[in-house]
């Protein structure tokens, strides 16, 4: 069994390496979510050891998983950890948003916890429970020491309404409860935590948008907003949430994109070859940020790996592994050529949200 281990361990690490290549000691800005919505996925621990191998520095956990966070410690990776919807109405209240903080923030001290994102697109009446809980996270990390933990929220781009940045508007929905929540994080210096994926954008809309301009391969200007050129929709949808945050009388808040990336298959125009397109580009890209925000934009990309327990079809194809860690496609933190974009038919997805 000792052998076996060793030979398996062995093999795992250079699966690990295949994914990634030429990768720089100091990539701060992009990020890889670990979703956990598959039976099929390796230990935790071979996880953060793939992080570790492909020097990705930061890791977006929708749940304070134990496993995980065990695994984290004392790796020095940055950890962006959430307080998911489903407890979201206890942490209203003091006590238990104190005692959260101690169960799965202090209990790990070796672990590099940079953000708690308290709710994952929260809509509805529910979303009344975001600030109140944001405020309780906050303290409860200020009691405890540990308040240079930014406390944030992650919202979906559907909140958003808009044709070009200059014209963004929150949704009539969304303006009741993100007027205070940015307020909060103004007062806390805390970003606001973004889900942007021009993929669904296009696949809601493949009439209307040649898929050049969600994949950053358009030669040229395909929304000029005044005196800013935009050839690119992720460039246009992070800009709209800055412009809808100025509408509600809120600047300085940065935008860090909490979830992008392109599906695999299943999908409309979902290849292996646009998914690495994509990403590559966006990789290549954030460090120059938007014609509005020239400055690196912090990204995390969707996701480590396909997981099965997500809906059938699109859903479960988002990732840059298989769960037997063989690389999706291969790409490289340091910038890469992209091959030239194909097409697949599929139906469009659903919602990504995790936990």
């Amino acid at each position: 069994m000792a052998r076996k281990g060793v030979a398996f361990r062995m093999f795992s690490m250079a699966l690990l390496l295949g994914i990634i290549a030429s990768i720089p000691r100091s990539v701060d800005s992009i990020g890889v979510c670990y979703g956990m919505s598959g039976s099929d996925l390796p230990p935790a621990s071979t996880v953060i050891g793939m992080y570790k191998s492909n020097g990705i520095k930061a890791v977006r956990l929708y749940c304070p998983d134990k496993a995980a966070l065990e695994a984290l410690g004392g790796t020095g990776i940055r950890v962006l950890v959430g307080a998911p919807n489903d407890v979201l109405s206890n942490l209203t209240d003091k006590k238990a948003a104190e005692s959260w903080v101690h169960d799965n923030i202090q209990a790990y001290p070796s672990v590099s916890f940079g953000y708690v994102a308290v709710g994952n697109e929260v809509a509805g009446k529910a979303a009344d429970n975001i600030v109140p809980a944001m405020k309780n996270v906050h303290s409860a990390l200020d009691k405890a020491g540990l308040g240079h933990i930014k406390v944030t929220t992650s919202v979906s781009q559907a909140i958003v309404v808009f044709n070009e940045p200059s014209g963004a508007n929150f949704s009539k929905e969304a303006k009741k409860f993100m007027g205070p929540v940015l307020k909060f994080l103004k007062r806390t210096g805390a970003p606001l935590m973004a889900n942007i994926y021009p993929y669904l954008t296009y696949a809601y809309n493949t009439a209307g948008m040649n898929v050049s301009y969600a994949l950053f391969t358009s030669p040229e200007t395909v929304v000029k907003d005044g005196k800013y050129n935009y050839q690119n929709l992720f460039d246009a949808s992070v800009d709209a949430f800055y412009e809808a945050m100025r509408k509600l009388d809120v600047s300085g808040v940065p935008v860090v994109v909490s979830e992008t990336g392109w599906p695999s298959a299943e999908g409309k125009d979902a290849t292996p070859e646009n998914a690495k397109i994509y990403n590559q580009n966006l990789i290549n890209h954030i460090r120059s940020g938007t014609p509005r925000h020239p400055s690196p934009i912090k990204t995390y990309l969707f996701s480590m790996f396909n997981e099965n327990q997500k809906a059938k079809g699109v859903e479960q194809n988002w990732g840059l592994f298989y769960p037997n860690m063989k690389p999706v496609y291969k790409i490289s933190l340091l910038g890469t050529a992209a091959p030239t974009p194909t097409s697949a038919p599929a139906p469009a997805p659903d919602s990504l949200e995790e936990c």
